[in-house]
């Protein structure tokens, strides 16, 4: 969970360095001599500091170095910049989709920028609230456009089209099964959970997935299943919740 004072990754004092030191920054690993940190060792850049959401998810998706968009994404969901709930988690699970697809398939970095910011301009089509005013959750439709960057689907593509809406219904269906009032995070993590299945089965393509997923932001979110959720913190892990 972030702070709003103190050390935006735990709370804890900042303290001014009698000598710069280099220093990787803990959200986007971003690195630079530095004159402060906090005590436990945390740095954060200026730039993570004031960035908007869809700035900070698009610089951390562009640069992260991981295969597993699950610990992308509940990395991500630290930063202040996220609210509990919001459009940005409809830009967020593409983008750590893309992250670690292209990590995988060892896709350039020109190429994945230009993924990245086409994701991004089609998650911003997609409101807030579209979940129950215009039922379906923007994370769903976030697997969508993953899908839709990949494959260079068009409305007139045939295969890629399909594949494209059969991703999303899949991530929808997994959100609705719930049968709960929103919560982003937890959406976000089905809809991840559900592409990184769905890439496997049709590709063959292996993403690492967290699976044993702890939530940390229970106590801010009013609409929380608690116990009922999948990802509660209280709540014993069976290995077969790995699987759908």
């Amino acid at each position: 969970m972030t702070h709003r004072t103190g050390c935006l990754i735990c709370g804890a004092d900042i303290v001014y360095l009698e000598e710069s030191r280099l220093l990787s920054c803990h959200i986007c690993g971003t690195t630079a001599m530095v004159d402060t940190r906090c005590v436990n060792g945390h740095h954060v850049c200026a730039v993570c500091h004031r960035a908007s959401a869809f700035d900070v998810i698009e610089q951390y998706c562009i640069s992260a170095r991981s295969t597993d968009p699950v610990s992308l994404a509940l990395k991500l969901m630290e930063h202040p910049s996220l609210n509990m709930h919001g459009p940005e988690y409809h830009f967020l699970v593409p983008a750590v989709l893309l992250a670690a697809y292209c990590e995988r398939q060892g896709v350039s970095r020109e190429e994945r920028v230009a993924m990245v910011g086409t994701a991004r301009l089609r998650s911003e089509d997609v409101k807030g609230g579209f979940c129950g005013l215009h039922g379906a959750c923007g994370a769903g439709i976030g697997t969508g456009i993953f899908m839709s960057v990949i494959t260079k689907a068009t409305p007139l593509s045939t295969r890629e089209r399909g594949l494209c809406n059969r991703l999303t219904a899949e991530s929808l269906l997994a959100i609705a099964e719930t049968g709960w009032a929103r919560c982003c995070k937890r959406d976000s993590l089905l809809a991840i959970l559900t592409a990184v299945r769905f890439l496997e089965n049709e590709f063959s393509i292996h993403l690492t997935s967290k699976n044993d997923i702890r939530c940390k932001f229970s106590e801010r979110n009013r609409e929380c299943l608690g116990e009922a959720c999948r990802f509660n913190p209280n709540k014993p892990f069976r290995p077969e919740q790995a699987q759908g």
